[in-house]
């Protein structure tokens, strides 16, 4: 049956009786219906009885239709009515038992009761919008599109617009189904609703041909600031997939004022917009215009691309797009050459356009370095370097050079130019200076020093240039004269130099590299006169540098006018301080010494010059002044400034000072002159610098014959050096007694050795710092080490319990030989006693037993000396304790428990 069918409804007929559908069982509801006519109560009971007494369908129906009408607005009973009636057609999800399907082609007279129901049910309870979506999912499976459509506008009339989206979810499936027109009318009809699904009526029109349509709701969603995608797409990517779609449809999209689509309009739009991405959008353009076949329009575009991006990468997107596209048009006309060759068929005008083609092709091929430039000057017209390199490209083309040139430096903003403007206009006026046109050079140069150059700096090395250019072309006359008038100033300028508000010609006459050349020019070609003119204005301008103090200096020398000499090195000294002040001292004074006979004024010099000197400088002028003394002077003089240099020199220098010291004093007074200046130094130099120079003192008192000096020397020296860290120190001294000394000299040199060593390992601060050297370097290493002279700990400090009469045993202790202190001699049994400290940190109880061994066998005069000796290791126990680790009391009690009971207690010695 077609669809545009009209769809009659017959008049129905006499309605037969149906009351054999009653039966016995019903009275009970049915006199239930008559006490309550207007409860839907009844109905529903009564129809529930039915289903559930499996009666059959007519009988069900029967109830219903009485009840709907006599219950017209009663949408529970029309509801089920409408239930029963479709799943008597239509197979029902809910119930898997129910799979009745019968084709609504065959069975059109059932459908259309079914159809006229819906449609009566629909007069009271239109505002339902459940009656709607089963009338609606009904009518779906039936072929009545244009009755289902009319349905579903009537459905959309009826219920408000905050229950339309019922409709919609099923009017846009309908909608797919029936395709073609209906289709894209329901779709615009829904978008006007739902204007956030345009994206997907964008693809639907795609699919349905309509570019243009699809073209205007990309414009509209694009003109729409609110319009947010669904697919989450940005504005630059809805505006490339209209530009593709107007691309690849070119021919098919309309572009007119009544479709309101202009492409180029349009790209140019999106110019503006997104910047970043203009390359590809002119890309897009060219290819637009390509589609359509213009290839003229699409290679001004290409042209207008190249010129107008502002970054590479834009310019190198276009770029290759134009070559390409060039090249592929080239080939088609190849192409086209070769067939009419093959068919001997002569066409000169086609081969002329394949030439042109050609030449152009390489033309841009040609172009492409100035191209990439123009790109780089339109980034920054201001960049020094660029305008360079563009004059570069142009080679030999002198009237491009000259044009480059001119439009560069009309172009920069001197104060806004990256790079050296200056070399700019230099480089201009040598290109003509070797074109030998000197008058537009100098035309040039005069233009240059009126330009407000971002430094001084640019401006004088202008005019030195210009002076340059002078001198090459021997118009010494007029270098001066430009010179003269680049410093020309007020004869007492306060200008600042740094001061930049103000122009640099008015602080260029204090340029320094300016007079600089100023002062050679004249130098070089004028008389000394002239130049000492320039060097006195120098100084009065207050620009002078140590350099030109030298210069001045050194040209005065010259000439034999050592007095002015002497004064420019005065002028130089009250413009300076150290450190560069000490530079033209040691220049002064040299000088000074070379050309003047008088001490009296040379020793006044020296002595201004080493007054207020820093110490790090001290050094050398004190050595050139004792050196005068020794040398015209008197020797003893220079001595005293030695001496006197050795507390003014630096830390660093002193033992310089004092081995220059020494060297001197012997060989103008003898070794044994220099005694008094090593104690002195053994008193002011560091530990290690003290322990070398005691050396030194033993060793030249041993050459005197001194040996009981140089042993007293040695045992004074010893202090400052540890024997594990200083073994050249002992090695020395070791071999010094075994050459002058005796038994008796050699263990007393032990015993010193073990003292030392001793108070090392005992002195808190030395300990401290080894341990955190020896953490510090285990840290790096990845283990753990004691430092020397402790036993490693294994979980940390841990306090030591002696048992009195049971000696502790130490897997580490240190392996002491057995000592035989009855055998040993009174004198040497307090060194033993002393090196007995090597027990402490091993085993408190053999220590405490050596201490008692000593004390039960010394005499009268030895016990006193013994006594004292253990109060001292009373005393430091408690810091070695705390630096161990160890308990204070234990330690303590277990050292001095049978050597000393307390300070003032005595100790009981055998008859």
């Amino acid at each position: 049956m077609s669809s545009r069918t009209p769809i009659s409804m017959a008049a129905p007929p006499e309605e037969p009786s149906h009351f054999f559908l009653i039966t016995q069982a019903d009275l009970v509801y049915e006199n239930d219906i008559l006490r309550n006519p207007g409860s839907i109560k009844p109905w529903i009971e009564y129809y529930n009885f039915k289903r559930s007494t499996s009666s059959s369908i007519l009988s069900q129906a029967y109830i219903l239709e009485r009840s709907v009408k006599a219950l017209p607005r009663s949408y529970k009973l029309w509801k089920l009515y409408l239930e029963l009636r479709t799943s008597h057609l239509v197979p029902v999800p809910e119930d898997p038992r129910n799979r009745r399907n019968m084709n609504p082609a065959l069975h059109i007279i059932e459908y259309r009761r079914v159809n006229a129901l819906f449609e009566e049910s629909l007069v009271l309870l239109n505002k339902m919008p459940r009656i709607w979506e089963m009338f609606l999912t009904f009518l779906m499976r039936q072929p009545l599109v244009t009755y289902t459509r009319r349905t579903f506008d009537r459905a959309l009339r009826a219920l408000p617009l905050t229950q339309h989206h019922r409709i919609w979810t099923l009017y846009k499936p309908f909608s797919s189904s029936a395709a073609g027109k209906t289709l894209h009318v329901v779709w615009r009809r829904y978008i006007q609703v739902r204007p956030e699904d345009a994206e997907e009526y964008i693809e639907l029109l795609v699919d349905l041909g309509l570019y243009t349509e699809a073209v205007q709701e990309y414009i509209k969603i694009l003109d729409n600031p609110c319009f947010k995608s669904k697919e989450t797409k940005g504005p630059f990517t809805l505006w490339m997939e209209m530009l593709d779609l107007c691309i690849d449809h070119a021919k098919k999209v309309e572009a007119s004022e009544e479709s309101g689509i202009d492409v180029e309009r349009i790209v140019r739009s999106g110019l503006e917009r997104f910047g970043d991405q203009r390359g590809l959008l002119w890309v897009a353009l060219a290819r637009y215009w390509i589609n359509k076949g213009a290839y003229e329009k699409a290679r001004d575009i290409f042209e207008e691309g190249i010129r107008t991006v502002m970054t590479v990468r834009d310019f190198t997107m276009v770029f290759d797009a134009y070559a390409e596209a060039e090249e592929a048009l080239i080939g088609f006309k190849m192409d086209e050459a070769e067939q009419r060759n093959s068919k001997k068929v002569l066409d000169e005008d086609s081969d002329v356009d394949l030439d042109i083609r050609m030449t152009r092709l390489d033309f841009l091929m040609d172009r492409r370095p100035f191209l990439i430039n123009d790109v780089l000057l339109r980034q920054n017209p201001n960049n020094v370097n660029e305008w360079q390199k563009r004059i570069a490209l142009w080679g030999d083309n002198s009237n491009e050079v000259d044009n480059t040139y001119a439009n560069a430096l009309s172009t920069i903003d001197p104060r806004k130019a990256a790079g050296k403007l200056n070399e700019l206009w230099i480089d201009y006026a040598k290109f003509f200076e070797h074109r030998g046109d000197l008058r537009k050079a100098r035309e040039i140069m005069d233009t240059a020093v009126k330009v407000r150059f971002r430094s001084v700096a640019d401006l004088a090395e202008i005019w030195v240039s210009w002076g340059e250019l002078e001198v090459r072309d021997e118009r010494f006359d007029r270098a001066f004269e430009i010179m003269a008038r680049a410093t020309k100033a007020p004869k007492r300028s306060k200008v600042d130099y740094f001061d930049d508000d103000l122009p640099p010609q008015q602080r260029v006459h204090k340029s320094w590299k300016l007079w600089s050349f100023y002062v050679d020019l004249v130098e070089a070609n004028s008389s000394l006169e002239e130049t000492r003119k320039i060097y006195d204005r120098i100084f009065e301008l207050h620009i002078a540098t140590p350099q030109t103090v030298h210069n001045y200096a050194a040209l005065l020398e010259e000439q034999g006018y050592y007095e002015e000499c002497f004064r420019v090195y005065e002028r130089g000294l009250d413009l300076f301080s150290y450190p560069v002040a000490f530079e033209l001292w040691n220049s002064y004074l040299t000088k000074a010494v070379d050309h003047l006979r008088n001490m009296e004024r040379l020793r006044d010099l020296f002595e201004q010059a080493i007054d207020g000197c820093p110490p790090r400088f001290a050094k050398h002028l004190y050595i050139m002044y004792g050196a005068l003394e020794e040398d015209r002077g008197l020797t003893r003089t220079a001595m005293r400034i030695y001496d006197r240099a050795i507390d003014a020199v630096c830390d660093e220098d002193r033992l310089d000072m004092f081995a220059y010291y020494l060297t001197k004093m012997a060989s103008n007074f003898g070794l044994a002159s220099t005694r008094a200046i090593y104690e002195n130094a053994l008193e002011m130099l560091p530990d290690q610098e003290a322990k070398d120079m005691g050396m030194r003192y033993a060793e030249m008192e041993r050459r005197l014959g001194e040996i009981d000096r140089a042993r007293l020397i040695f045992g004074h020296t010893s202090q400052f050096a540890d024997p594990r860290l200083d073994p050249e120190f002992w090695k020395q001294w070791e071999g010094f007694e075994i050459a002058h000394g005796n038994e008796d000299t050699y263990k007393e040199m032990l015993r010193v050795k073990r003292s030392v060593q001793a108070q090392y390992n005992t002195d808190i601060n030395y300990i401290a710092s080894e341990a955190l050297a020896r953490s510090q370097q285990n840290q790096q290493n990845g283990g753990t080490e004691a430092p020397k002279g402790f036993v490693a700990a294994s979980t940390g400090p841990k306090i030591v319990e002696v048992v009195e009469d049971v000696p502790t045993s130490n897997p580490d202790e240190i392996d002491a030989p057995e000592i035989n202190l009855r055998e040993i001699g009174c004198p040497f049994r307090f060194s033993i006693a002393k090196s007995c400290i090597s027990f402490l940190f091993s085993n408190d109880v053999a220590f405490a037993d050596h201490v008692q061994a000593l004390t039960t066998q010394h005499a009268a005069a030895t016990y006193m000396h013994t006594r004292n000796w253990a109060l001292k290791l009373k005393a430091n126990a408690c810091e070695i304790a705390a630096c161990c680790g160890k308990e204070k009391s234990g330690i303590e009690f277990s050292v001095c428990r049978k050597a000393v009971i307390s300070d003032g207690e005595s100790l009981s010695y055998p008859q």
